[in-house]
């Protein structure tokens, strides 16, 4: 069955497969037995049907830079540091694999000598329980494979490449589910726990202007009165007839030019006008606190568990 880089099969597995969780495949590395670093994830590759087949790795420094396909079931997935466990494999077994790159043909040959270098590894898994497949759904809740929610049964991806795919028949071509030590997924293999989710309402305080106060100064005119008491001198002349004087000279002489001088003040008052400080303003900011209350829908997932028959469920 001819396989297919996943990023082909369906470029927007990013958003959606294994509830995004696998949206940075190229992020994921590979680790052996003791926490020994093999490489890098490179790429999944899918077969006609949607199944995940083979993980691309890049084996860096560890091997020379060399890539190798590397059996989806015996990955185990650790979602949460972005891991690739292997339990088992040796750098013997990486040596021995066949080298892949974007041109290589995968037929029986190759994948032949693919399963003999991971075969003790393989075969100390055939005695457990798997999944019965392992498509790349885009509702692939943490695992590699999930339950259809009506019919209990795996759906396959549709390609988004050309079309939906048609389905292949599989006379003469090798039957990965019959090896499930190298293509299932073990039910035993901890590929994360089923998460529930709830929305829930966040609060974003934005602080916006709503309006501003502007302070300044203006001139006005206005009439002002001052009072300020002042002096001003007056002549008096006091006149008044003489009785009982002598008689003057008889050669008196009557003169025109005689005068009396006296010289009279006034205060003259006059305004000046000097600036003083009236007032002083200051201008400042407070805040107030206040709760506002906002109120919207939110949705939250239940868990439902269906049973058939009378199985005990520790709940």
């Amino acid at each position: 069955m001819p396989l297919h880089r996943l990023k082909d099969y369906y470029p927007d597995y990013r958003d959606t497969l294994a509830d995004g969780q696998l949206g940075d495949i190229d992020s994921y590395s590979i680790y052996t037995q003791g926490d020994d670093r093999v490489g890098t994830v490179k790429d999944l590759l899918v077969d006609d049907s949607g199944r995940f087949r083979y993980v691309v790795v890049d084996t860096g420094p560890w091997i020379f830079g060399k890539n190798v396909l590397l059996p989806i079931g015996l990955a185990n997935f650790d979602y949460g540091k972005t891991r690739i466990y292997v339990n088992g494999l040796s750098k013997t077994q990486i040596e021995n694999l066949p080298e892949y790159n974007d041109s290589t043909v995968v037929d029986d040959r190759y994948e032949d000598q693919v399963r003999s270098q991971y075969r003790p590894i393989a075969q100390g898994r055939s005695n457990r329980q798997f999944l019965g497949n392992n498509y790349a759904t885009p509702n692939d809740a943490n695992r590699m494979g999930a339950l259809d929610a009506d019919n209990q049964s795996m759906r396959p991806l549709e390609s988004n490449a050309a079309g939906q795919r048609t389905a292949r028949t599989k006379a003469n071509l090798y039957d990965y589910d019959r090896e499930p030590g190298y293509y299932g997924l073990s039910d035993q293999d901890n590929q994360g726990p089923l998460r529930l989710y709830e929305e829930r309402l966040i609060t974003r305080r934005n602080h916006n202007k709503v309006g501003e106060v502007r302070v300044g100064k203006q001139v006005r005119t206005e009439t002002a009165e001052v009072s300020e008491p002042v002096s001003k001198e007056r002549v008096v002349i006091e006149r008044h007839d003489v009785k009982g004087q002598p008689a003057a000279a008889t050669d008196h002489a009557f003169e025109n030019q005689e005068v009396a001088r006296m010289d009279v003040y006034e205060d003259e008052v006059s305004v000046d006008k000097q600036a003083f400080v009236r007032e002083e303003v200051n201008v400042r900011k407070e805040t107030d606190q206040e709760t506002v209350r906002l109120r919207d829908q939110v949705r939250r997932e239940e868990l439902n568990i269906d049973t058939d028959g009378n199985p005990k469920v520790k709940r």
